[in-house]
């Protein structure tokens, strides 16, 4: 099974409350985990993780709070992701850091292991903020040629958002 960490999971919840404002508007930790129903130290560990990730902007002060750096449009799920847990990959030979898997040299399924993951890391960065913020439909699922050099398949996933009309 495939499991993000509870952390990670809560930067999405988090995220998503903060995109669903305007933009302009401050959120602090306190308002956020009472929206979110999320232990302030956590909330608070979150949004700073957030912040180095350079996903949300801190603003000091009495008056202070968070903002996203971005509009919610321009934020993947991806980025999200890979701000709390570090960079996607599925296995370890994914991760395209040599020798990070002592079967690499002589693995049958390593190539096929990177399509795989560049594949769920492609879906990932087509679903944005934005999206998370509305309710989601599926509306096609098929099959795409892969641009690889063995001429693979790959899923692609078409859908819509609320914000859609």
């Amino acid at each position: 099974m495939i499991r993000l960490g509870k952390l990670t999971d809560y930067a999405l919840v988090l995220m998503t409350h903060v995109a669903r404002k305007p933009v302009e508007q401050l959120h602090t930790s306190a308002a956020l985990s009472q929206e979110s129903r999320l232990p302030l130290p956590t909330v608070t560990k979150v949004l700073k993780k957030l912040q180095q990730g350079v996903l949300l902007t801190s603003h000091r002060g009495v008056k202070g709070g968070y903002t996203l750096a971005r509009n919610a449009d321009e934020i993947s799920v991806a980025e999200i992701i890979a701000a709390m847990e570090g960079p996607l990959a599925l296995t370890a030979c994914s991760s395209h850091v040599p020798g990070a898997c002592d079967l690499e040299s002589y693995c049958l399924i390593k190539d096929n292991q990177r399509i795989i993951n560049r594949v769920v890391g492609s879906a990932l960065e087509r679903v944005t903020l934005s999206d998370l913020a509305h309710p989601l439909q599926v509306v096609t699922i098929q099959e795409k040629r892969d641009d690889d050099k063995r001429g693979g398949r790959a899923p692609v996933i078409g859908f819509i958002t609320g914000r859609i009309q």
